[in-house]
């Protein structure tokens, strides 16, 4: 729990400069570059497609953190440029099978992480945490950007770090500003994906605001 991950979520992002982009958050310290993949099926809307992810694997090293709201991820990993250290979430609503999904991800070199929609319960995953290396809380509903925080996922997120302990990974997705990211920490987060309501507000240079978040958590 020393480390808490900031992850910035590239659909974000100023999808006209996005090389620049990346290479000032990288410049400011990201771990991770948050890609969201969305099918339309799942979640109603369409984001990051195959051959910009290429694209952004072929021009940067940093690690990708792949959250696939997608239909059967577990068929469709292959579509993705993943490598050893990325990470990828998968959602229990649309994976029949999570746990041979995890060990697919595992066999790629990558940390698999399972999605919970923030009306999905935590008992879902009792049988099944030991195949996943983390959890992804949607702190609000998957699909779209600049939402409002759900006040109860900062509880399940407690909850979770209680049931679970501190050896797994726990990464809040869903408006982390520098407030909400303070008590997502608080209760247990050790990731954070960041969006509009920090890093990309368009307050701050990216460096800025990656700093101001830094002091925050």
């Amino acid at each position: 729990m020393d480390k808490i991950y900031i992850c910035p979520s590239l659909m974000c992002a100023d999808q006209l400069r996005l090389y620049d982009g990346i290479k000032a958050l990288e410049e400011a310290g990201a771990d991770l570059l948050h890609i969201d993949v969305m099918d339309g099926c799942f979640v109603p809307n369409i984001q990051l497609g195959t051959s910009l992810i290429e694209a952004i694997r072929a021009e940067f090293d940093i690690p990708l953190d792949f959250h696939l709201m997608i239909e059967s991820p577990g068929d469709k990993l292959g579509f993705f440029p993943i490598r050893e250290g990325d990470w990828v979430s998968v959602h229990y609503e649309t994976d029949r099978h999570p746990a041979r999904t995890a060990a697919k991800i595992a066999a790629l070199g990558a940390k698999p992480l399972l999605a919970l929609d923030p009306e999905t319960p935590l008992s879902v995953c009792e049988d099944i945490i030991d195949c996943f290396e983390g959890l992804l809380i949607m702190t609000v509903d998957p699909g779209y950007a600049g939402q409002k925080l759900i006040p109860a996922a900062v509880g399940k997120i407690k909850r979770a770090r209680d049931a679970f302990g501190g050896g797994i990974i726990i990464e809040a997705d869903g408006n982390v500003s520098f407030e909400n990211a303070e008590k997502m920490k608080a209760a247990g987060a050790n990731a954070l994906v960041c969006g509009l309501s920090s890093l990309f507000s368009g307050e701050y240079s990216l460096k800025e605001a990656a700093e101001i978040l830094r002091r925050t958590i």
